[in-house]
């Protein structure tokens, strides 16, 4: 039998990660599971990653926490009755989404196949094809049709 438990959702706020939210919140409010939401603030955009970049600039605690604040104040509204906890992390989001999903054992990732960045994939988004190929757990992706 499976046993869902635990649901992970990156949250990037594209549309496909918003369409991906509405299936993970289904799945975690019809298995009583807790929603994990991932948001990575990828480290990448305030410069290249080198151990170099360590005087560049990243987001203060207060503005991670207004983040989780509004990841959570957002998906309460959606899923009313589910445990949420939001992860605001300063990362990679392949590295970020897995490390996650492993440190705290979920059961499914549930997100999107095409995030904000928009480099064009033919077929899947590169960071939904990595955390697909490698993550300890089974992956649902969904595409904003």
């Amino acid at each position: 039998m499976i046993d869902i438990k635990k649901v992970l959702c990156p949250v990037d706020y594209s549309v496909c990660s918003q369409e991906a939210f509405k299936y993970a919140a289904h799945i975690a409010r019809t298995e009583s599971a807790k929603l994990y939401l991932v948001h990575v603030i990828d480290v990448r955009s305030f410069g290249h990653e080198s151990p170099l970049d360590s005087d560049v600039p990243k987001p203060s605690e207060d503005a991670i926490r207004r983040i989780k604040e509004d990841l959570t104040k957002k998906a309460a509204d959606e899923v009313e009755g589910v445990e949420i906890e939001p992860v605001v992390v300063v990362g990679v989001p392949v590295k970020v989404i897995l490390s996650v999903a492993e440190e705290r054992k979920v059961d499914m990732i549930v997100m999107g196949t095409h995030g904000r960045t928009g480099i064009p994939h033919v077929i899947i988004g590169s960071v939904a094809e990595n955390v697909v190929r490698k993550a300890p757990c089974p992956v649902l992706t969904i595409r904003h049709v």
